[in-house]
């Protein structure tokens, strides 16, 4: 053996400023070696026959450390068969059950560090008793510092202590000097440092030690896959399985379940099917790890029949058998199939653990099962479980979806009972549900609490305080994070845009995108999404598809999100051939099934005149969600069609889905437009003791409108003195309207001065009221609103219709330029009234509010831009397909009767989606059968 190297210390010493760490102590003062050296000196001669009382009973334990290094000296001093493995084993169990953590390892390394087999058993004692990996290396260091050489093994074992304490400058020594020695070609010490490279270096450091061994056996080839998987590597580690199997070389156990894992993670299933062959072919299939990482792979591609059928296949199942398939129904939304699997593992004697519950909670939650979240939770705390930190995890992030702040509150203090307030994990989710439950104080205060915040902690606070439009507190946060170290992350920014977007600051939100690219960083599909979110939500629906055309521009793609908010602009605008190319572009990237996207394309079509596509959406839906329930209830509610409304609703029902308070205003609003006052009575007063949803100031103003509209003014006004609520304006506001529709004036002059007083610019409010005062001739009263508008500034914006031909977009408006074929509209317009009136129409000239003849009136009423649009869509529209109009007021009583004889004379179908809802014209009959 050659002579000692360099001694470690002196290596470490000399790199500190490249480490970074501490320097460390190798001083040690080994015990065994000084109670030898003192029972020398004190202890007489013993006899050889004295040895006979060495053979001492194994069970006995010490009652001292000094008794354990009594006995060491004396097996020593007067034993041939001191060094034995039983008796080795027994004084390093006795060194550190007393805390001498040293003298222990010093054993270790003189007779056990050579057998590869102890290596792990060693360590889990070491550490049971409390010591560290890290005194295994000072031993290693003060050894070889006196001069003592170490084979190949105990090098090996050096290394792998090094790559578990990410050692490298350690590990890098250990090296240099298996290649000063010649000991860098075996084998295991060639695993060895794969595995410090790959955990130290990374994978190239790793295979780079793989490539320059000239024999590759089993062992390598092994240790080489588990390095880069372990690196997820995993299309790598996959690759080199199959160069492993080209050259027919045997794969272990181990590795077969990690690339099986790495195909779980590709989504590779044909490789995955391969490699369960190469496991049937070579009798492995009795491995339970393997049997295990085989119903795994089969879950992460999706298919459960085959992971199902490996399991039912399995004889020795065990508790990670039994979680990975219970997992795999969770994840892929069986949850009833693993219901009956947690109960059958009990029947078969498994009890769960922690980890079977979490399955359950896990899938659960990711399947929108949020009140059974909570359920779970309380039922593994009656079965003896505690929740660890994924159970509270997932509750916590239940009770921000439920918007449950109390239960929210009552885990909170679990936390602090449990002393899991210190895990930064669940720190995090308790800001982010004190968030998303608008509670930002107590979010701040938890924040406040937290002594090593992580980025997702400041990005959870700065989106709260910027979704409530809190933006100088935002950018506080944001400020007070970068001063303590912490780097600002897209998401950071995104959150920030967001907020910009939907509080209606569309330019700021622009600033923080320059931002974003100022920083270094680029802005991804989220920033752009948040900004075209924004605008279709604010109504900016032009804008919505411009911010869509800077995205493309930067070449990024569109994502599900994405489509449903350009989907709600394409609804905004009623632009239906845009949604139908949006719904095209959902099909061909596999957005369709998304639960966001298919609402949307039900609100889209709906709100464009096509409820037959909606129809077919929604039931081509698999999984019917209550937002798409609510949304075709809707779609039904705007044309009017109350009985198939309801109709719906009790089939809602009969699925078990549970309404919530937007499923009753799209029902009160069904019922208000085809006038079923019984049954809106039902609604209203049944919503909250049947199903528990307090009725809100949206479900009031529901029913004053539908108690108006049928002519119950009276019942109207007394409910509405009843409101145990605040009055806004919608609740007078469908009060004056139907004011307006019977000609009550008396009442109709109380809801106006309330809504004067709520809504001072609210034009529309003046000229509901000075219509009102039409009707009954009153015409000093009419200039006198009209006076009051002067006087405060408020103008009638101008009414306008349009409508699409030919890909062009015709508007015809009472302010600006008049269409170029507004002379041959005209014409076509005057010949289709002659041919009314011989059909019996008669103008309805109390549409006009102006004190002028009744000529006049004629006159004024053919102006109505509804009927422009139509005659124009009449005479242009040369397929036989619907017209379809667009107007952004309330149509007056005289477009609709027109609006009916035109389909009848001209036989064709006229869809009119006026301010309020929509109107489906056929055969001279309207849709809202005259109720609107």
């Amino acid at each position: 053996m050659e002579a000692a190297a360099t001694p470690l210390y002196h290596f470490i010493s000399s790199h500190q400023s490249l480490t970074q760490k501490q320097p460390r102590c190798y001083s040690t003062n080994f015990g065994l070696v000084n109670a030898a050296e003192t029972l020398s000196e004190s202890s007489p001669s013993t006899s050889l026959e004295s040895l006979s009382s060495l053979q001492f009973d194994y069970e006995k334990k010490f009652n001292s450390l000094n008794s354990v290094r009594a006995m060491h000296a004396k097996m020593i001093k007067l034993s041939n068969e001191w060094d034995s493995k039983k008796n080795m084993q027994y004084f390093i169990s006795g060194y550190l059950e007393f805390g001498d953590f040293q003298s222990a390892a010093v054993l270790f390394f003189v007779g056990f560090a050579e057998n590869y087999l102890y290596w792990n058993s060693f360590l889990e004692e070491y550490t049971y008793f409390g010591g560290t990996p890290c005194e295994i290396l000072e031993v290693f260091s003060e050894l070889h510092s006196k001069g003592v050489n170490f084979n190949t093994e105990i090098l090996a074992f050096v290394l792998k202590i090094c790559s578990k304490l990410r050692d490298m400058w350690l590990g890098l020594e250990v090296h240099a000097c298996l290649i000063k020695r010649g000991f860098d070609l075996d084998v295991y010490t060639k695993c060895a440092l794969m595995n410090f490279y790959g955990r130290c270096c990374g994978t190239e450091s790793a295979n780079k030690v793989f490539k320059e061994t000239s024999m590759h056996d089993s062992l390598l080839w092994n240790e080489a896959i588990l390095v880069n998987l372990r690196n997820e590597k995993w299309a790598e580690g996959l690759q080199m399985f199959r160069d492993m199997q080209a050259l027919l070389v045997k794969a272990n156990s181990l590795t077969i379940s990690k690339v099986l894992q790495a195909c779980g993670k590709l989504g590779a299933l044909d490789e995955g099917k391969q490699i369960h062959g190469y496991v049937i072919r070579y009798a492995l299939d009795s491995n339970i790890l393997i049997r295990t990482a085989l119903i795994n792979m089969y879950v992460k591609n999706g298919n459960i029949k085959l992971a199902r059928v490996v399991f039912d296949s399995t004889d020795n199942r065990n508790l990670p058998c039994w979680n990975s398939i219970i997992s795999g129904y969770t994840a892929l939304g069986y949850l009833d199939d693993a219901w009956e699997l947690f109960h059958e593992m009990k029947t078969c004697n498994i009890k769960p653990d922690i980890i079977t519950w979490n399955s359950l909670l896990s899938g659960h939650f990711l399947h929108g099962s949020y009140r059974e979240v909570l359920a779970i939770v309380r039922r593994m705390q009656s079965a003896g479980y505690q929740p660890n930190r994924n159970s509270i995890t997932s509750a916590l992030q239940a009770v921000s979806e439920l918007g449950y702040l109390r239960i929210g509150k009552e885990i909170h203090c679990h936390v602090l009972r449990n002393g899991f307030d210190y895990d930064l994990h669940i720190a995090t989710s308790l800001v982010d549900m004190y968030v998303k439950n608008d509670d930002l104080q107590s979010a701040q205060a938890v924040f406040d609490c937290m002594t090593n915040r992580n980025v997702c902690a400041w990005n959870s606070l700065i989106s709260g305080y910027s979704c409530k439009g809190n933006f100088e507190k935002a950018g506080d946060l944001l400020d007070q994070m970068k001063e303590e170290g912490i780097k600002p992350d897209i998401v950071t920014y995104n959150s920030m845009v967001s907020g910009y977007s939907t509080s209606n600051c569309i330019k700021e939100a622009l600033g923080i995108i320059r931002r974003i690219k100022s920083s270094g960083m680029s802005p991804n599909v989220i920033s752009w999404t948040s900004l075209v979110s924004g605008c279709s939500q604010q109504g900016y629906f032009r804008e919505a598809f411009e911010f869509l055309t800077q995205m493309q521009d930067e070449g990024i793609k569109v994502n599900s999100v994405t489509v449903a908010s350009l989907l709600q602009a394409c609804a905004g605008l009623s632009l239906l051939h845009i949604g139908k190319e949006i719904h095209c572009l959902c099909i061909r990237n596999d957005f369709i099934d998304d639960v966001y996207v298919s609402t949307a394309l039900i609100d889209m079509y709906s709100k464009c005149g096509n409820l037959e596509n909606a129809q077919k959406v929604f039931q081509n839906l698999e999984d019917k969600t209550l937002a798409s329930w609510n949304s075709m209830i809707t779609g039904f509610a705007i044309y009017g069609l109350g009985t198939e409304a309801i109709s719906l609703f009790d089939r809602m029902r009969e699925a078990n889905i549970q309404p919530d308070a937007i499923t009753f205003i799209a029902l009160l609003c069904s019922c208000k437009h085809s006038g079923l006052l019984d049954k809106g009575w039902k609604y209203f007063d049944h919503m909250k003791t049947d199903f528990g949803v307090v009725p809100t100031i949206e479900h009031y103003s529901c029913m004053v409108d539908l108690l108006g509209r049928v002519g119950y003014l009276d019942e109207a006004s007394d409910f509405i003195q009843s409101m145990p609520m605040e009055l806004n304006a919608a609740v007078w506001g469908a009060l004056l309207t139907s004011c307006r529709i019977h000609g009550n004036v008396e009442l109709g002059e109380i809801a106006a001065e309330h809504l004067f007083k709520l809504e001072p610019y609210n034009a529309a409010n003046y000229a509901l009221m000075m219509n009102l005062y039409a009707l009954s001739n009153r015409w000093k009263d009419v200039d006198r609103i009209r006076d009051k508008m002067e006087a405060m500034g408020v103008k009638i914006g101008p009414v306008w219709s349009w409508l699409k031909v030919d890909q062009r977009i015709h508007i015809f408006s009472t302010a600006g330029k008049t269409h170029p074929e507004e002379g041959e509209i005209f014409f076509e317009l005057y010949k289709l009234i002659s041919e009314m009136k011989k059909l019996g129409y008669k103008p309805d000239t109390k549409c006009v509010v102006q004190n002028i003849s009744e000529v006049e009136k004629e006159k004024a009423l053919l102006g109505h831009t509804e009927k422009l649009a139509i005659t124009y869509g009449l005479i242009r529209a040369t397929s036989p397909a619907p017209i379809r109009v667009i107007n952004n007021t309330r149509i007056c009583s005289d477009c609709h009767t027109v609006a009916k004889y035109m389909s009848l004379l001209r036989r064709r179908e006229i869809f009119l989606k006026d301010g309020v809802r929509f109107h489906h014209f056929r055969d001279g009959k309207c849709s809202c059968c005259d109720f609107w």
